[in-house]
């Protein structure tokens, strides 16, 4: 149950990741804009106020009807919030921002793929690119969600990008991952395009990255050195099965 309290954290842990949003590169001015869910609600940006001036009591609560309450009017994208939000039960936090690489690419409507692997932290072996819409529309609500089918982020034609999270740092977090991989595709196709990391591939990354996310210690094929915490014995794998390594017994 959200106390008042609890409100109270979330609006102002809001105001901070908007700032760092900004501090960050990843925005600029008033474009962007950010909500999160609030029980049966969500907690979202106003629009047209810049971040360094917004409080706490500036951001506007939304229900999923469509109605809100506030000082404010609430950002012109509330409709793909909202959308996301309520389709993807498994995201609290949606971030969309105009960073400079991530809308360069956009405007070319040229997806991401697995140029580098840690684009599967997107979700997938690649970042798609949703097709373009009017800003604000349903239209545009419908080509996210498209584009965004078993990821955790996506580039909106010719507009920004989006990222999601179950929290505020990591949505936040991703937003910036998102751009750095645009901006090394940029730096990299001033060479050519570069070559893919074949699906297989991507399917291990992912699986390792999956593993981690839980707080799993992946063990990559072809190695026996094994991250171990201290005391533990070590474990090496024998030919065509795994064995744990018996330490020398030493003879006085």
């Amino acid at each position: 149950m959200m106390t008042k309290a609890d409100e109270a954290r979330l609006r102002r842990e809001m105001v901070a990741i908007c700032r760092q949003m900004n501090a960050s590169g990843i925005n600029q001015g008033t474009s962007g804009n950010l909500s999160v869910r609030l029980g049966a609600d969500f907690l979202i940006t106003p629009s047209s106020l810049p971040y360094d001036r917004m409080q706490p009591a500036d951001l506007m609560r939304m229900s999923f009807d469509g109605t809100f309450e506030g000082r404010h009017r609430p950002s012109s994208e509330w409709r793909f919030h909202r959308d996301i939000l309520r389709e993807r039960e498994d995201i609290g936090v949606v971030l969309h921002c105009h960073s400079i690489f991530a809308t360069t690419l956009a405007c070319h409507h040229k997806p991401i793929p697995a140029f580098h692997y840690m684009v599967g932290v997107a979700g997938g072996s690649t970042i798609r690119c949703a097709r373009y819409a009017t800003f604000g529309t349903q239209a545009l609500s419908d080509a996210a969600l498209e584009a965004l089918r078993g990821r955790r982020a996506c580039l909106l034609g010719q507009h920004g990008q989006i990222a999601l999270g179950t929290a505020l740092p990591g949505a936040l977090a991703l937003a910036i991952e998102v751009e750095t991989l645009a901006r090394m595709y940029v730096h990299a196709l001033t060479l050519g395009e570069p070559p893919v990391l074949p699906e297989e591939e991507m399917a291990r990354v992912l699986e390792q990255m999956r593993r981690m996310s839980y707080g799993q210690m992946p063990e990559p094929e072809g190695t026996n050195d094994v991250a171990r915490p201290r005391g533990v014995a070590k474990r090496t794998r024998a030919k065509g099965a795994g064995a744990t390594a018996k330490r020398p017994v030493r003879r006085a």
